[in-house]
């Protein structure tokens, strides 16, 4: 799926577009062709709320960017699916409807979705495939690097059981859901550093991301493989290893494995100052989703230069070669971490974090 990874060059050159001005032409800009003004609508269908990125992050970042680079003459109809795909092809389907300008789609099911992407290219709206690349006509897409996800997550889970790591160490594989191609992508890259050097003993496609089903998966985990055999454990993402953790605690462990996540939610964040989770990976949301904004903008102003210079990887999907994609990187994120990530993007407040609850742990971190 992935063909090239966004470059240092991609990015410098889009800061030599802002510096040079490009970044912000108006329609009357020779890279343009004809335009649509600022009175725009931009639709934006997120696909879940287990995870609380998309409420808490993506959804204000993006209403809050639209509106900066249309002089608050733009504005974001919004719908979330509650992990239906049935429930999403029918919000589309009325912003399809509605006329929107330009949708922003992060799928629940980015096969079934795909008969909604061409009704939308048909009526003449550019459809950006919006963390997750669906399938169909997709104009472009943005997301993390979701191989490198799964490879941070795999190495540090290593890194981990270091020095007595071996080959016959036991760990659970906790993957997304089967309908999501992200998941795909994050077992691979995490497969790519766990293959030979550990033992999966038992593995699990975790239906719709739920942390209920990771926990039950995890309970039979524990019941086929013994609660003191498990050397550590491989969660796609937060939500899923706080369920991990719950069934580990339920079953009497005391001394928790090493667990990794994604997302760097704020209880995921507890959990690592507090020695329950050891690792999240960070994904810098205000970047992407005020990249989305842009780019989806500049498509329907049709300023040429800018989103070119937004897009400049290529990804393909089952049934669309070669999009015009940016992926952004990604980092590791443990309680070495956490000031340099989550803190200094102003994502949290140490306030946030170090509640009552986990004063103690932040102070013997010195995060105060």
């Amino acid at each position: 799926m992935r063909r090239i990874a966004i470059s240092v060059a991609a990015s410098t050159m889009i800061l030599s577009l802002a510096g040079c001005g490009v970044l912000n032409a108006t329609g009357d800009s020779s890279d343009a062709s004809p335009t649509k003004g600022n009175d725009v609508t931009v639709g934006l269908l997120l696909p879940e709320t287990a995870n609380t990125r998309y409420q808490k992050f993506d959804y204000p970042i993006i209403k809050d960017k639209v509106a900066e680079l249309t002089r608050k003459q733009g504005r974001v109809e919004y719908a979330n699916a509650d992990a239906k795909a049935a429930k999403q092809a029918g919000q589309m389907q009325k912003m399809i409807d509605d006329g929107v300008d330009v949708i922003l789609l992060d799928a629940v099911d980015a096969h079934a979705i795909a008969g909604q992407v061409k009704k939308a290219k048909d009526a003449g709206i550019p459809v950006i495939a919006y963390d997750r690349l669906a399938e169909g006509p997709i104009d472009a897409y943005i997301s993390f690097d979701n191989e490198l996800v799964g490879e941070v997550q795999g190495r540090t889970l290593l890194e981990a059981l270091e020095p007595d790591a071996d080959s016959s160490d036991k760990i659970v594989m906790m993957n997304g859901s089967l309908t999501d191609p992200n998941a795909k992508q994050f077992k691979e890259g995490a497969l790519s550093e766990l293959n030979g050097k550990v033992t999966i003993a038992a593995k699990y496609d975790t239906k719709d991301w739920k942390p209920e089903n990771a926990e039950a998966n995890m309970t039979a985990a524990i019941n086929a493989i013994g609660k003191d055999n498990i050397a550590g454990v491989y969660s796609a993402n937060d939500g899923m290893a706080g369920g991990i953790i719950k069934a580990l605690k339920a079953a009497g462990v005391t001394s928790l494995p090493p667990v990794t996540g994604q997302d760097a939610e704020l209880d995921a964040v507890q959990r690592i100052i507090s020695d329950e989770q050891y690792m999240s990976v960070y994904k810098s949301y205000p970047e992407e989703a005020e990249a989305a904004a842009e780019m989806a903008i500049a498509k329907i102003q049709g300023k040429d230069i800018q989103f070119d210079a937004l897009t400049r990887d290529k990804v393909d999907s089952p049934t669309t070669k070669a999009i015009p994609a940016q992926l952004v990187q990604v980092s590791a994120l443990t309680k070495s971490d956490i000031k340099d990530t989550v803190i200094a993007d102003g994502i949290y407040k140490v306030s946030d974090i170090c509640t009552a609850k986990y004063e103690a742990a932040c102070e013997s971190i010195g995060l105060k």
